[in-house]
């Protein structure tokens, strides 16, 4: 056989080959997916939520795929590009394999089959903003493959929820081993004109509200979006685990685009997937908050067979680590229904030294040993802070030595965070503390993707600017919407500090509008300050996991009124931004037909403590409308319990 008639017939299969690959037959599942040849089309559950996903051709046969997003008729998501770049060739060298030429990668990806399901149950997290989570979704897997190179496939798997859309690459298992080397991810979101978005350039940065030109650098996610037709959006990461974190930028080459921005290559071997691009869309800024659970639903179920030890509370720092002091704020603590105490850094010497060992007290008059058992017998925990230099070279042993000493948690301190690198040893140092029983509160830039439903006993984490910065009441408006959306925060709710910029009534609704089940208080503050304040009931009371949480209203940037349940308890914070403000609230959330008994504390400049919080106590039922007014940065806080004898 010539060389001529070989290359005809090698490109007769070929096309053969791809022609099948285009063939296929429309198809739905219960009306939510229809298919045909390399396009594709997925539907949320209630119909609100449509995907369309294509291939555009383009000279040379090249390829892009694309995809739109629509919610209720009303564009989202104008149409975007799905991309990767990988740079293979020296795997594919050392393999003495075939070196991909493409420009770019995904450019001759043809389509070999799409398959669809769906997925409706529910699970019960160990602690959350609700006791169960509905994982609710229609899911598409587009099968691919590079024309020129079959031993590279590649999924794009796509799950619409009525909360939003999601989707990913996942690489399939390579049939010659050969890594994955992606080195950047193309992926953009193209947005309707005149959409602003909340821009924070950091994870601990203020937030601005831009337009979609003009910014400087990246900004965090989750990104909150306020579109002209009315709806917010928001987009987010999930399961970012085994890859390098991605933040989002303007693209260079079309209007009103975000592109995702990697921070570094990532080094994968597959089967692996990348984390999960979320785009939530809600008709209400509130919405996006309660839909989070979202962000969970997309991770792991959890690995952590025996979760007995993992118990949320509320925590407060000993700001004089001597064991006097230590003891008084137990028995502070312990007074106040606080569960845990805090140590923070150079209990064990230098912080940012390799050369100091965190099994070992550092300083003079503090006998942690004894301060723990005197804990144990008040019925209040021990956290450790620990500097990245000691958990890197430690973590192996260190988590093991906590456990026997009876320490409950560790608060991991400036961790280097964004690297693929760096991301793995994050998720990898969680791990080897939930081995040992420890739980966990990541502090510095790093923000939660949802790998606390996998890894429960990961707690809480900074990612925010919280009390440490001081930041104003219009900030505080801003976060629940913003970084809240990607799960708890240790934003460090202070309440006797005088550098704080709000009222003392809204740093108190803050602990029911900020979720973290393990919720810091008394940030900066130290027994000694306080002189028995009545309104520290609602702090006394409050629990930092809940069976059901309702955003009953709010706009970014403005206003915020939140409503959790625990039990038969309900507590509601309200508070404004820099501006006084008079609200509606109406309690129409409680059960029909039951009284109960409401203490509200807010702002009054005539009540004679130092801290302005006047107490009242009425009784309501469901129909009761609340007149709330608000002072210039101030709030609101309300504890609701059924009356005994109703």
């Amino acid at each position: 056989m010539n060389y001529k008639y070989q290359i005809r017939l090698r490109n007769i299969f070929r096309a053969v080959y791809l022609s099948m690959a285009y063939v296929f037959f429309f198809f739905s599942v219960n009306g939510q997916t229809i298919v045909r040849g390399s396009q594709a089309r997925i539907t949320s559950p209630d119909k609100h939520l449509v995907l369309e996903f294509y291939q555009k051709s383009a000279p040379g046969n090249k390829k892009t795929m694309c995809y739109s997003v629509s919610y209720k008729d009303k564009s989202v998501i104008r149409e975007s590009v799905l991309d990767l770049q990988l740079d293979n060739h020296l795997s594919e060298s050392a393999m003495a394999l075939k070196i991909d030429q493409h420009e770019k990668w995904c450019e001759n990806l043809a389509v070999t089959g799409i398959d669809s399901t769906a997925k409706d149950t529910s699970w019960k997290p160990v602690y959350g903003e609700k006791s169960m989570i509905r994982d609710h979704y229609n899911a598409l897997t587009i099968k691919m493959v590079k024309d020129d190179h079959p031993i590279y496939k590649m999924n794009v798997e796509i799950r619409a929820y009525n909360e939003g859309i999601a989707f990913r690459f996942f690489f399939p298992e390579n049939e010659k081993g050969t890594y994955y080397r992606i080195v950047t991810e193309n992926t953009t979101f193209s947005l309707p004109p005149d959409t602003k978005a909340w821009v924070a350039r950091w994870a601990q940065a203020p937030y601005q509200k831009l337009p979609l030109s003009n910014w400087q650098g990246e900004s965090e996610r989750p990104l909150t979006l306020e579109l002209p037709n009315g709806l917010y959006a928001c987009l987010a990461e999930a399961q970012m685990v085994d890859y390098a974190r991605t933040k989002f930028k303007l693209s260079n080459t079309g209007p009103n685009t975000i592109v995702t921005s990697m921070d570094g290559a990532a080094d994968l071997i597959s089967p692996v997937g990348t984390p999960w691009r979320v785009i939530m869309v809600a008709e209400k800024a509130g919405d996006l908050i309660q839909n989070n659970n979202l962000i969970l639903n997309l991770n792991e179920p959890g690995k952590i067979k025996d979760t007995k030890w993992i118990k949320p509370g509320k925590i407060m720092r000993v700001m004089s680590q001597t064991t006097a002091d230590a003891k008084a704020n137990i028995d502070f603590a312990a007074q106040h229904n606080l569960q845990y105490i805090l140590f923070d850094w150079k209990w064990y010497g230098p912080a940012f030294s390799f050369s100091s060992d965190a099994t070992k007290v550092a300083i003079p008059n503090f006998d942690l040993p004894g301060i723990i058992r005197y804990g144990e017998e008040k019925g209040i925990g021990v956290w450790l802070y620990v500097n990245q230099q000691a958990l890197v070279a430690q973590s192996d042993s260190l988590f093991a030595v906590y456990q026997k000493w009876g320490v409950k948690g560790v608060k991991f301190g400036f961790v280097q965070v964004g690297s693929h690198r760096w991301t793995t040893w994050i998720e990898k140092a969680i791990q080897q503390a939930a081995a040992a029983h420890i739980m966990v509160n990541i502090h510095d830039d790093w923000r939660p993707t949802g790998e606390q439903r996998t890894w429960p006993n990961l707690m809480s984490a900074e990612g925010i600017r919280g009390n440490e910065e001081m930041p104003d009441a219009t900030h505080n408006t801003v976060l629940p919407f913003t970084r809240y959306i990607a799960g708890a925060a240790d934003y460090t709710i202070c309440y006797f500090d005088k550098r704080i910029k709000t009222t003392h009534a809204h740093q108190l609704a803050l602990a029911v509008i900020y979720y973290s089940p393990l919720q810091t208080l008394y940030w900066y503050d130290k027994p000694s300050a306080a002189h028995n304040e009545p309104e520290l009931e609602f702090w006394d009371k409050i629990p930092a996991t809940w069976d059901e949480t309702r955003i009953i209203q709010g706009k970014p940037g403005e206003y915020i009124t939140t409503t959790r349940r625990s039990g038969k308890d309900w507590f509601v914070g309200t508070i404004t931004n820099n501006d006084p403000r008079s609200l509606k609230l109406a309690l129409d959330f409680l059960p029909k037909g039951r009284k109960y008994l409401a203490t509200l504390c807010a702002d009054n400049a005539k009540v004679s403590t130092v801290t302005h919080v006047g107490m009242e106590k009425l009784k309501v039922d469901s129909r009761t409308v609340l007149d709330v007014s608000l002072a210039a940065s101030g709030g609101q806080a309300i504890y609701l319990t059924p009356e005994i004898n109703p």
